[in-house]
């Protein structure tokens, strides 16, 4: 079964920090391209971070450039993001997905930022 299960999210005081995880499964993910995003309450999802098949290229969304980073586990089909300085507007529903394959999103992991 083609799968994305993402965990470590919950509530954190501005300047926190969070580690999400994204599990995939039913599909070859060492042949796939990453990618993060998130969607905040009234908004449309949008892509916060990228990482290539071997983990050497990574994007991120000037939004959180400098304060996150994505990173893979082929061995383990993981990808990680670590969040750090977090933000209010960091607040949202964080997915992972992979690139280039059409496969059902997960149910997210809410990252909340309030002090």
């Amino acid at each position: 079964q083609v799968q994305l299960v993402e965990s470590g999210g919950g509530l954190v005081q501005p300047g926190g920090s969070l580690r999400l995880s994204c599990a995939a499964s039913g599909f070859a993910f060492s042949s796939y391209a990453m990618r993060w995003y998130r969607q905040a309450p009234g908004k449309e999802r949008e892509l916060v971070a990228s990482i290539s098949i071997a983990g050497i290229r990574r994007n991120y969304a000037d939004s959180v450039k400098g304060r996150f980073t994505i990173s893979r586990d082929n061995a383990k089909n993981t990808v990680h993001l670590q969040m750090n300085s977090l933000r209010f507007e960091d607040t949202a529903v964080y997915y992972c997905n992979a690139v280039g394959i059409e496969i059902p999103w997960g149910q997210g992991t809410q990252v909340t930022v309030s002090s």
